[in-house]
């Protein structure tokens, strides 16, 4: 069974926050541990995303929000990696959407036939 487009793009979307990582702290003294702390994390739930982890999308969405707030702190204070900064609240909202769209298609998506409410 193939996996449903909100869990390609919220792979595809974790996958593109660990190479930002990656490329943000390229020239950093600590390059390997800056790679654990930021870009691991990502990189393991796209993983569990794509082995078809029940929890992995919860933890993404989860994660993200840390993600965003991380990003907003450090495009408000620095202004030589405000780009790095903002492409991380980019795909944080779009890990966000992702991770609870299913969720949200479930609660708000229309009825489909034989699936009326029951009656009391």
């Amino acid at each position: 069974m193939a996996l449903a487009a909100s869990q390609r793009v919220l792979a595809v979307l974790l996958l593109a926050l660990a190479a930002l990582f990656a490329a943000w702290f390229a020239g950093d003294a600590r390059y390997l541990q800056a790679l654990a702390v930021f870009a691991l994390p990502p990189l393991l739930l796209a993983l569990g995303v794509l082995a078809r982890r029940p929890t992995a999308p919860f933890w993404a969405g989860v994660l993200a929000l840390a993600w965003f707030c991380h990003g907003v702190m450090l495009a408000w204070e620095r202004a030589d990696g405000r780009g790095f900064a903002l492409g991380e609240v980019a795909l944080a909202l779009g890990i966000i959407c992702a991770s609870c769209w299913p969720g949200l298609r479930g609660r708000f998506g229309g009825r489909r036939e034989g699936q009326g409410r029951a009656k009391d």
